[in-house]
C-alpha cells in the first residue's frame, strides 16, 4: 500500500501544480473561486489514519483518493438497503457501498481507463447557509482520481429519489467541486444491458486472469473483428481463454459493445483504438 500511496501522491501533486498557480493567481475569478472554497469545511481521515479538519480552499490539494471512509457502513437487522465493500482493481483497494446502485457506480469508475484510484465517504463537507441561516453538511458518494491529475466528486442518488433538499445539496457540492477544480457528478441507475455487461466482466477484473501467452494470442486474434467465442476458440480451450478475454476487456486492450446487448457468442470484438491503451 505504501508504495501505491507513493505513486497517487506524486501524480497528482504533479498535475495539480498548475492549478494552484492558477488559483494563487491575481484574477479576480481565481480569487473567488478561492475564497468560496475557503469558506467551506473539509473533514477526512487522511491515508495514516489522521482525522483531519480545515478549509478546503487549504486542503483540496490532498490525496482524497487515498482517505478511509469519514463515517462508518451501518448494517442492521432488517434494513432494505445493502452495504458491502467492492475491491477495485483500480487502486487494488476496497471501497464501500451502501446499496446495489452505490456499488455499480463504484464499478463503472472502476472500469473507466482514466480512474487511477477511488474512495468512498472521502469527506464530509460543512457549511452555513446564509439564505435560511443554517448550518449544513454533506458527505459525498466517491471520490475518484483521474490520470491526469483532475479529482471527481461523486454522487449516487437515482433521479426518484432527488428531492428538492437533496437537489440544492447536490448543486452546493457541484458549486465547491467547480470552485476547486474538481468535477461533480451525479449518478444514478446503469442502464440496461450495460449493468449486466459491468458485472459480468468485473468478475475478471483481478489480474490473477491475466496469462500472458494467452492474453498476446487474444491481441493477435482479434486484430480484425470477430466473434467472442469463434475468436476465443482459436486461440485453444475456450474455458481457460475466455477468463482471459474478459479480463481484456476489463481493461480496455479488447473493446466490444456493451450499450446494445447482453454479451453472448456472436457479440463482436476487435482491438481497442491505440489511445485507450
Amino acid at each position: 500500500m505504501t508504495s501505491l500511496r507513493g505513486v497517487f501522491h506524486a501524480r497528482t501533486h504533479e498535475a495539480l501544480g498548475g492549478r494552484a498557480e492558477v488559483l494563487v493567481g491575481k484574477s479576480a475569478a481565481a480569487a473567488s473561486a478561492w475564497d468560496f472554497a475557503s469558506d467551506v469545511e473539509v473533514r477526512f481521515i487522511d491515508a495514516d489514519g489522521i482525522e483531519r479538519l480545515g478549509s478546503l480552499g487549504r486542503h483540496w490539494g490532498d490525496p482524497f483518493e487515498l482517505v478511509s471512509p469519514v463515517r462508518k457502513f451501518v448494517s442492521f437487522k432488517g434494513q432494505k438497503n445493502f452495504t458491502g465493500e467492492y475491491w477495485a482493481a483500480t487502486s487494488r483497494s476496497h471501497v464501500g457501498y451502501e446499496s446495489w446502485v452505490e456499488r455499480d457506480a463504484a464499478m463503472a469508475l472502476d472500469f473507466d481507463p482514466a480512474v487511477i484510484a477511488l474512495a468512498s465517504q472521502p469527506f464530509r463537507l460543512a457549511w452555513t447557509d446564509r439564505d435560511r441561516d443554517r448550518e449544513r453538511g454533506h458527505t459525498p458518494d466517491y471520490f475518484a482520481r483521474l490520470a491526469d491529475g483532475t479529482g471527481v466528486v461523486v454522487d449516487v442518488r437515482p433521479e426518484g429519489l432527488v428531492d428538492e433538499a437533496a437537489a440544492e445539496v447536490f448543486k452546493f457540492t457541484a458549486q465547491v467541486c467547480e470552485a476547486v477544480g474538481w468535477q461533480f457528478r451525479r449518478v444514478g441507475d446503469l442502464s440496461q444491458p450495460y449493468r449486466v455487461n459491468l458485472r459480468w466482466l468485473a468478475r475478471y477484473r483481478h489480474p490473477r486472469c491475466h496469462q500472458a501467452p494467452v492474453a498476446d494470442r487474444l491481441r493477435n486474434v482479434f486484430a480484425e473483428p470477430l466473434p467472442l467465442v469463434a475468436g476465443a476458440e482459436a486461440v485453444g480451450d475456450r474455458l481457460a481463454v475466455l477468463p482471459v478475454l474478459f479480463h481484456l476487456l476489463w481493461l480496455h486492450e479488447l473493446a466490444v459493445d456493451l450499450t446494445s446487448a447482453p454479451l453472448g457468442t456472436d457479440t463482436m470484438v476487435h482491438a481497442a483504438p491505440r489511445e485507450r491503451r
